[in-house]
């Protein structure tokens, strides 16, 4: 487990992939207290990602920490960037607007045309960093966070992400390739600002763009 910052209110971790947010069996609050040796210490998942993607997180070490974090989620946002691979050239910039329903029976989301209650505002930008093997490179910014969305957003514009096998009829030999690659938020207690980088691993496709992404 990489640990980047571990005081008595937080921690900061990069999550792998293929494992839950939350705290139940085999869940990141469960790996980090193995880690840490603390079978029984208070560890609170504030934000999440999905199973699939990995990347880093901030995970609170008490109520109020856990309380503080979550008001500044719920009412300011807390800056984050995504790296991803997907299939197929992207544009250079842009951004992507869309209305999100899921379907919960079927544990996924689509785009809808149609307004309504269930059909929710999903807004991102991106930028194209690299592009190679028939792949781009994207840096993501997330103005929403609805389930899934960077994975719906861009396979439904023909862009599915390497390593895809919910929102796209493919067998890449991969992970999915989407990290968590930057975090910003301000501590729970001092109100100090903090930002945090990690970088992917070094399989396919992450592999063919490590000069690119040791830039960043």
């Amino acid at each position: 487990m990489d640990i980047l910052y571990l005081d008595k209110d937080i921690i900061v971790c990069v999550k792998p992939p293929r494992v839950l947010s939350t705290d139940e069996p085999g869940g990141l609050p469960e790996l980090l207290r193995r880690e840490l040796g603390e079978e029984q210490a208070d560890i609170r998942t504030v934000h999440r990602l999905d199973r699939a993607t990995s990347g880093l997180m901030v995970l609170a070490r008490n109520g109020p920490a856990a309380s503080e974090l979550s008001r500044q989620i719920r009412e300011e946002g807390i800056g984050k960037e995504y790296l991803a691979v997907v299939h197929g050239l992207c544009p250079e910039s842009g951004s992507m607007r869309d209305l999100l329903v899921r379907d919960k029976a079927r544990k996924m989301t689509f785009v809808t045309d149609t307004p309504g209650k269930e059909a929710r505002e999903a807004l991102l930008d991106y930028r194209r960093l690299d592009e190679r093997e028939g792949t781009s490179l994207v840096a993501v910014q997330l103005h929403t966070g609805r389930t899934h969305q960077i994975r719906v957003q861009f396979a439904s514009r023909g862009l599915p992400l390497v390593g895809e096998r919910k929102y796209a009829l493919q067998d890449d030999p991969c992970a999915l390739a989407l990290f968590s690659h930057a975090l910003c938020f301000r501590h729970p207690v001092t109100g100090e600002g903090l930002s945090f980088t990690g970088k992917p691993g070094v399989d396919w496709p992450w592999s063919i763009y490590k000069e690119t992404v040791n830039k960043l």
